[in-house]
């Protein structure tokens, strides 16, 4: 049988398995543009594990984004410049994918969206969360965090000149999303530098520092928070009160801002990465909901409950049983459970990352406010492992029946198998290493949920039940999203369609429905990517019968990074063909 390794170099032309030559014109703008994107995120080149701006915090001035902006357009100009005919069948691919990324950036940039600078899982107010991804092992370490520290404040006043312009133009966050902010912000607005978590890498050094070194960096650090850091948050929860909030929405929906049919059309697509409109997306969801409502219903009855399908959610948001007590017993049940799964992975996977994941709590600060789990890649020089970060506040509220489900979609072989393994590859630029299409990455998160019944991990009805739950979320998301942005839903009735259709608490609930407020098109990606992922799995099922590996199909699924559906789609027909033909 032909190795994967030769079919992939030799065979399959849409997946470039060998190095190209970095020297090409092609190469050259893939290369430069990578510094230049990082030089102008200093925060994302940090959390890769790339120091060269780690004392630098990005410049949000409009006459930044300005200058961004005609770059971008220059950017457009180069690669419509080279002939794509003339490249290989793997440059062909990267041109395609360079070339589209730059048109997203550019077409973004006329909606102003730079105008909604935060939303309640990210922003100005949660930047003290990069002290846990930042490494902290040198003098060099801490005086760059205290370089961004003393300029922190011309950060704050940047981002409240965004706010400010936002607000004059009407593209603004909802009300109820701006009260949560304005409460992370309260938390940031203490007294005591020594207690803000800005200060958190100082509250314990690396021996190699000297004991002189680390008591002038202690006191740089207070007298940098005090000067710039608290100020800046007690100057932002002036202005969120008295300017921005009586200029926010009064009710969901990115419909009311300017040209907001067209802002959520363009997330819609660039979110799925396909031509679907939010109506055919809406019914996309009709139609899922009640599919995945029926196989709930059948599994319900397994457990052996009598009631109604209303019932039973009230019965499982309610019974102490399914829930753990407190935050300690609930974040040892995650780590027992990652352990549990590792060594079964095995059983659907021949390919699978070298670098290591941990499992770490969601800080404090954003716990009440954010959902149940997320992920964070590795650092792409190996400095840093993988992050499943579980959120632990008020555990009476996290049921038990959903965790195997949610470890499976965020860590492995979900989102740290797929995304570590697109960070290992080498033969391809690093644009694509670092690439995020929304609808392939979580819509693999989505699809390693399924998995769990081949590895047999969901071992009892409720279990099984959780699992359908974290489907039925996804899929409730089609319709709540659409619903609220496109079609005028107010919250009220999302929070209660989504209620009626899943066994999710109240407060998770209420959680991802203002997430989906502030985060438009987003939600979208993970039904529409997990769909088409399990019609590819189907399609080489049924054409290549006895010759189908479930194993070798992951594989070619991950061999190349993410990937838009419409190139995932002829990537897997490729593959299909290439199989086909063996003897």
């Amino acid at each position: 049988m032909t190795s994967m390794k030769h079919f992939l170099a030799l065979v399959l032309a849409v997946i470039p398995a060998v190095a190209q030559n970095d020297a090409s014109p092609l190469h050259r703008l893939f290369d430069a543009e990578w510094d230049y994107q990082l030089e102008q995120n200093p925060v994302r080149a940090s959390t890769r594990g790339d120091r060269r701006w780690n004392a630098l915090w990005p410049d949000r001035s409009l006459a930044a984004i300005e200058k961004r902006e005609k770059h971008d357009a220059g950017v457009l100009r180069q690669i419509k410049a080279i002939e794509r005919s003339s490249l290989t069948p793997a440059d062909q691919l990267n041109y395609d994918l360079f070339r589209q990324q730059v048109e997203w950036r550019v077409e973004e940039g006329q909606y102003r969206w730079y105008l909604i600078p935060f939303d309640q899982r990210e922003g100005i107010q949660t930047e003290s969360e990069l002290t846990q991804t930042l490494r902290f092992n040198t003098v060099t370490d801490y005086s760059d965090w205290i370089a961004r520290l003393r300029t922190f404040d011309q950060y704050m006043d940047q981002t409240i000149a965004l706010l400010r312009e936002g607000a004059r133009v009407h593209l603004v966050q909802p009300k109820n999303i701006v009260e949560r902010i304005a409460a992370q912000v309260d938390r940031q607005s203490i007294s005591d530098p020594d207690q803000s978590p800005f200060y958190a890498p100082f509250t314990k050094f690396s021996s190699s520092i000297s004991e002189a070194d680390q008591k002038r960096l202690a006191a740089e650090a207070r007298a940098a928070i005090s000067k710039s850091v608290l100020p800046s948050f007690r100057k932002l929860k002036q202005f969120l009160t008295t300017e921005y909030m009586p200029a926010a929405y009064g009710s969901p929906g990115i419909w009311q801002a300017p040209q907001g049919a067209k802002i959520y059309a363009f997330f819609a697509r660039k979110y799925t990465t396909t031509n679907l409109t939010p109506a055919e997306i809406h019914q996309i969801g009709l139609g899922e909901v009640k599919r995945i409502r029926g196989e709930m219903d059948a599994v319900m009855r397994k457990t052996g409950f009598t009631g109604t399908y209303a019932e039973f959610l009230q019965f499982l948001r309610t019974d102490p049983r399914f829930y753990y007590k407190t935050s300690d017993e609930l974040f040892d049940a995650y780590k027992v459970i990652a352990k549990t799964v590792d060594p079964n992975l095995i059983k659907v996977f021949r390919l699978l990352p070298r670098t290591p994941y941990g499992v770490f709590p969601i800080p404090a600060t954003t716990a009440p406010d954010t959902t149940t789990a997320s992920y964070n890649e590795p650092a792409a020089d190996g400095s840093r492992p993988g992050g499943f970060y579980v959120n632990l506040y008020k555990p009476e509220t996290r049921p038990k029946y959903e965790m195997m489900a949610l470890t499976l979609h965020e860590s492995v072989p979900g989102h740290h198998v797929q995304i570590a393994l697109a960070l290992e590859q080498g033969a391809v630029p690093k644009f694509r290493r670092g690439d995020h299409y929304t609808a392939f990455v979580e819509g693999w998160g989505l699809y390693a949920e399924s998995l769990g019944e081949e590895m047999g991990l969901y071992t009892d009805p409720y279990s099984k039940f959780g699992q359908l739950t974290y489907e039925m979320w996804r899929a409730v998301r089609l319709v709540v999203d659409t619903g609220m942005h496109s079609m005028r839903w107010d919250r009220q009735k999302a929070i209660d369609y989504f209620l009626e259709n899943a066994a999710k608490s109240e407060l998770d609930v209420t959680n991802e429905i203002d997430r989906y407020i502030a985060w438009p098109g987003q939600a979208l990606a993970y039904k529409i990517g997990e769909l088409k992922i399990k019609e590819l799995r189907a399609r080489a099922t049924a054409k290549l019968g006895p010759k189908f590996d479930l194993k070798e199909f992951h594989e070619v699924v991950l061999s190349s990074g993410a990937l838009p559906l419409n190139v995932l789609e002829q990537h897997i027909d490729a593959w299909i063909v290439a199989v086909t033909a063996r003897p």
